[in-house]
């Protein structure tokens, strides 16, 4: 499959931009006094908020939540612990997302916890493992929609070289590749600043990896929180690795909550990515700077703010 035909598809599949320069009347003054839309109007960029976000307006059920989500402007959502939730639950959120004209945007592939199953060591049982993950990704994927799932390889192998290590993990993926592109599904790589332990730390790295597997089922996730405190230089990072990027994540920091919370200017970067013409998902993996009804506008005011770059 031609690799630019099947990432325009794939960015298409996850969401595209939904024109619009809202204003929810609560935040007109912390949006240089625009003037005020009512709440539904789509955001510029396509924000994806998850499980739990808004439980205190739209209560426990994520259903519920994914109906208040949308009421409020936002046309997506990611979900990381799809993959644990019934089949029924599955095909529930994907038949409201169809319903809504809502997108689906990254969930888990299984394989043991991000530290766990390294496929860094070259094992044939963490592999195993890993591959039972993407099979399991690809029924996923039909019942809630989504074509995009997390894969983190897990903890450096120590005992190995370096550059051992890479083709371990450049093997795997390209074993998990085979059975996901058939389907159109991307893994994205996630590189995490949790703990140093862990394999994949920087965008450069893995861009690296995703070159050499060769794939387009295999991209980058770039979640903007861990790569501030691994890399900095978010917008000149993109643009290195922008070819292979499928996906983003949003979270500011200090403290991984909503943008205007911490030291990272998403303003801007949220215009870079228009401007360079992103139509994908951008998940909103971060908590509440606020507790309650009064914390979930906060996170809403906050992307009302930030998305104001029209």
């Amino acid at each position: 499959m031609n690799r630019s035909s099947f990432l325009k598809n794939s960015a298409l599949a996850a969401g595209s931009i939904l024109a619009g320069n809202a204003v929810v009347a609560s935040t007109t003054a912390s949006c240089n006094n625009k003037a005020a839309i009512a709440p539904g109007k789509p955001f510029n960029m396509n924000y994806a908020p998850h499980d739990g976000m808004f439980k205190n307006s739209a209560g426990a059920n994520f259903l519920d939540q994914i109906q208040f989500m949308y009421d409020q402007g936002f046309r997506s959502i990611e979900d990381n612990g799809m993959s644990g939730r019934t089949p029924a639950e599955q095909e529930k959120i994907g038949n409201l997302l169809a319903k809504l004209g809502m997108a689906m945007g990254v969930f888990v592939v299984d394989k043991g916890g991000n530290g766990a199953n390294s496929l860094a060591a070259g094992k044939q049982e963490y592999i195993d493992i890993f591959l039972q993950g993407c099979r399991q990704a690809v029924e996923v994927s039909k019942r809630c929609g989504g074509k995009l799932a997390t894969v983190v390889p897990g903890d450096f192998a120590r005992n190995l070289p370096l550059d051992i290590q890479n083709a371990n993990v450049i093997t795997a993926l390209r074993k998990g590749a085979e059975i996901l592109e058939p389907h159109g599904i991307v893994m994205v790589l996630e590189p995490l600043s949790d703990t140093p332990d862990l394999y994949l730390r920087t965008s450069a790295q893995t861009y690296m990896i995703c070159k050499g597997v060769n794939s387009p089922s295999c991209k980058i996730l770039y979640d903007m929180y861990h790569m501030q405190k691994n890399e900095g230089n978010i917008i000149n990072n993109i643009k290195l690795t922008w070819d292979e990027i499928a996906y983003f994540q949003i979270g500011d920091n200090p403290g991984r909550n909503e943008p205007t919370t911490g030291e990272v200017n998403y303003k801007n970067i949220f215009k870079f990515l228009h401007d360079k013409g992103y139509k994908g998902v951008l998940g909103m993996e971060h908590g509440n700077s606020r507790p309650g009804k009064e914390g979930e506008q906060r996170v809403i005011a906050a992307y009302r703010e930030s998305d104001n770059i029209l």
